[in-house]
């Protein structure tokens, strides 16, 4: 007999994510968070928050690299990102949610928060992870991702606090896949973060943005509106993928 499917919520704490697991909330078994160090400290404030809102435990996880640059480095020569993907993303979230599916079994379904523009995505992980079946909850209803922050101004839950600076997505502070836009936005937000990145870039002899090092990076480069980068999660390893 086929043991019951277990319905998880790899839950990113962003705004999108947040909405469709509450939206999915009476099917999900267990709502699981994969906390990184790098994240802006307003994230934890937003997943207690949210887990109050879901009236259920979310389980938080960590990789024993715990930042980024612990991950870059974990072989000893470093390795940023490129067309195998980020070493960040790589450790830090996909071998978490791996290892956990290991010690689990692997019979899920998994609620994701794409949108309603994000149909793309959505067929891309149906494609690449066929094992587990998906749910997606923003995209059967038609919320816009514009929607689904009004969704949560309604509950009364403050967005993280990368988005009141005007960020499009809440992940880690300097994230390795922005592009110039949004490492000029890091620049000016956290320069002390893009002091590290770009210092880690140089040991690493390798830049996180094609072309060009950060510590080289014309101030004036780059769109500064968002999106400026995308939902770092387990997507981010998918569209690697061909």
């Amino acid at each position: 007999m086929t043991p019951k499917k277990l319905i998880i919520s790899w839950f990113s704490a962003g705004v999108s994510s947040a909405v469709a697991t509450k939206l999915a909330m009476d099917e999900i078994d267990k709502i699981i968070y994969i906390h990184i160090d790098d994240q802006h400290p307003d994230t934890l404030r937003f997943v207690d928050e949210c887990e109050e809102w879901f009236g259920k435990p979310i389980e938080r996880l960590q990789s024993p690299y715990k930042c980024v640059e612990n991950a870059v480095f974990m072989h000893g020569k470093g390795y940023i990102n490129g067309v195998a993907g980020a070493n960040c993303t790589r450790w830090l979230k996909k071998r978490v949610r791996m290892e956990w599916e290991a010690e689990h079994g692997r019979h899920f379904k998994y609620v994701w928060g794409m949108d309603s523009s994000e149909k793309h995505r959505a067929d891309r992980i149906e494609e690449t992870m066929h094992d587990q079946e998906h749910r997606f909850p923003l995209i059967e209803q038609g919320i816009s991702k514009e929607h689904a922050h009004k969704i949560l101004t309604a509950s009364g839950i403050a967005r993280p606090a990368m988005y009141e600076l005007g960020y499009h997505n809440n992940n880690c502070v300097g994230c390795v896949k922005g592009g110039m836009g949004y490492w000029n936005r890091i620049r000016v937000d956290f320069p002390e973060v893009f002091k590290q990145r770009a210092e880690m870039e140089r040991k690493v002899g390798r830049s996180c943005i094609n072309g060009v090092f950060l510590d080289e990076l014309d101030p004036s480069r780059g769109r500064h509106d968002p999106p400026i980068v995308a939902d770092c999660g387990i997507f981010c390893e998918l569209e690697k993928l061909s």
